[in-house]
């Protein structure tokens, strides 16, 4: 029986995504409440202004 780290890799790839869109945080608190929100399990939507 083979297994595969493609789950692991695609969470791997999420981070790195996202520690490239927070380039510029002024600390790295802020960078690991991005991180937690984008790997978390549900879809978390934020509210949207009503024009």
């Amino acid at each position: 029986m083979s297994y595969s780290n493609a789950r692991i890799e695609a969470f791997n790839n999420k981070i790195k995504v996202t520690i490239r869109m927070a380039y510029g945080f002024r600390n790295t608190d802020n960078l690991i409440a991005m991180i937690k929100l984008r790997c978390s399990g549900p879809p978390i939507h934020l509210p949207t202004p009503i024009l």
